[in-house]
């Protein structure tokens, strides 16, 4: 999940006795949750979002996307943090950070308001996600560790679907408001919790260099890349805008490869991305989350602007979607270790390529419980498989003290997937989202280009990932 330097066990506090380190578990395990559900729990409620504060389509992505953006541009420096000033004190900072976040979010009035306590959330999930693991390996041995990643991993894949379905059901009881206001009483307990169960961190040795460079440049870059490709649904991709701001992240990119060359202990360790394996794994978890969480952001829209679900009907329609995503991420894992990573790959993504074509073939009269939520589910199913197909490639070929760097490496395309995917979705379908008259087209249009690439996704992986068999002992992903 980040880059952490797993420390010299001689040097690492004693575990605290069972009891208290199941506590631990479970709180640690909550606070994951929070960060995971709170990636899509907004897609249900950006219509009514949209109309209580006047917001337009581009504001409305970057609701979404400011969130991942700051949350994978930063987390292998949270990651590097967590290494350098203590585990416990990056998880209650970051805890803190992202508990008050969420209330300035919740009374937000304004776009601005609400967005900067989106980015803010997603600093201290930076901030919070590599600790969490880090804690996990450095406390946890034999059996336990195995539970604890297990447990871990069931939060990653299930919790992004989950979020749609505590998004509707808030967002149409008390309000939208409450997607964030009912992080303030969980922020509330473990901070008051954990301080108790969880033993302070051994004395750091020898302080190394925090690139904070490297990671202020690739999430501006990406913020660039972003802000290019929204804004291009609006202005034409010939603007001076689009093009200015896409010249920038290629700029900005550029500047990132040669700061992480030049730096001592880089965030990214470019030699590392030569190797088949990484750059295998970080393309699978590139394109299957930027496919899954825009079916999660279209597919909501849909649902509540065209179709005209409530909040409420809308979360509970995507029950069978986040049973599928479980499925899929289960199936891939008890057949990688038999059929390899490969056949897994390409199946995924070539399902992925018709659940994407039946969703741009519904037409005007198409029944949801019938259209969209089986293609949805069939999309989510095929793209579930392909975490743990990410993450199991890109660990198989790296020393052990190279697989928290390689890890984090591949998460953090994971969550800057999530937000270049809602940033193309979300302009091909302008036509479709935050306006007073939705048409079909703009859905279709996202959904064409979304069967595209993942059909071409599938060709490359055919030639790209390794054929044969690989070890299966990564940790959980992101989601």
């Amino acid at each position: 999940m980040s880059a952490i330097h797993h420390p010299d066990p001689a040097a690492a506090p004693a575990a605290p006795p069972t009891p208290r380190r199941r506590l631990m578990l479970a709180l640690l395990c909550t606070a994951q949750a929070m960060l995971i559900i709170d990636i899509t729990v907004v897609n249900i409620a950006l219509p009514s979002i949209g109309t209580d504060l006047g917001l337009d389509r581009e504001a409305l992505t970057w609701i979404v996307t400011g969130y991942t953006l700051c949350f994978g541009g930063l987390m292998l420096l949270g990651g590097r943090m967590a290494d350098l000033y203590g585990r416990r004190r990056m998880l209650l900072a970051g805890l803190a950070l992202f508990t008050a976040a969420s209330f300035v979010a919740g009374l937000a009035q304004t776009g601005p308001v609400l967005l900067g306590g989106r980015l803010a959330q997603g600093v201290g999930a930076a901030l919070m996600a590599p600790a969490i693991l880090s804690t996990v390996t450095t406390l946890f041995h034999g059996a336990d560790r195995h539970r604890a990643l297990a447990l871990l991993s069931a939060i990653a894949g299930s919790g992004a679907a989950v979020g749609v379905l505590i998004g509707g059901v808030l967002t149409d009881g008390p309000g939208w408001q409450w997607i964030f206001y009912i992080n303030i009483p969980v922020g509330a307990v473990i901070l008051a919790s954990l301080p108790v169960v969880m033993p302070a961190d051994a004395a750091a040795g020898q302080r190394a260099r925090v690139d904070v460079p490297g990671a202020l440049t690739v999430t501006a870059a990406t913020a660039a890349l972003i802000f290019g490709l929204v804004r291009a649904g609006d202005r034409g991709w010939t603007s001076a805008d689009t093009i200015g701001a896409l010249a920038a992240a290629a700029v900005l990119y550029a500047v990132f490869a040669v700061v992480e060359r030049r730096t001592a202990e880089p965030l990214m360790r470019v030699g590392l991305l030569a190797r088949r394996t990484v750059v295998t794994g970080a393309f699978l978890m590139l394109m299957a989350t930027a496919l899954l969480i825009s079916f999660f952001f279209l597919g909501s829209l849909y649902l509540q602007d065209f179709s005209g679900y409530s909040p409420l009907r809308t979360g509970l329609l995507f029950l069978p979607v986040a049973v599928a995503t479980i499925v899929g991420a289960h199936l891939a894992g008890r057949l990688i270790g038999k059929l390899g990573p490969r056949p897994i790959a390409v199946t995924g993504l070539l399902l992925a390529a018709a659940a994407s074509a039946w969703l741009a073939s519904l037409d005007a009269d198409s029944q949801a419980a019938t259209g969209a939520v089986p293609a949805l589910a069939l999309g989510a199913f095929a793209l579930g498989t392909l975490f743990i197909t990410a993450n199991a490639t890109a660990l198989s070929d790296v020393e052990p003290h190279e697989a928290g760097v390689a890890s984090g490496m591949v998460t953090t395309f994971h969550e800057l997937g999530g937000s270049i995917g809602v940033a193309v979705v979300s302009t091909l379908a302008a036509a479709s989202i935050a306006v007073s008259a939705p048409v079909l087209s703009g859905f279709t249009d996202a959904f064409i280009v979304c069967a595209v690439a993942s059909g071409a996704a599938g060709f490359v992986a055919l030639f790209l990932v390794p054929g044969g068999k690989v070890e299966t002992g990564g940790g959980p992903h992101g989601h």
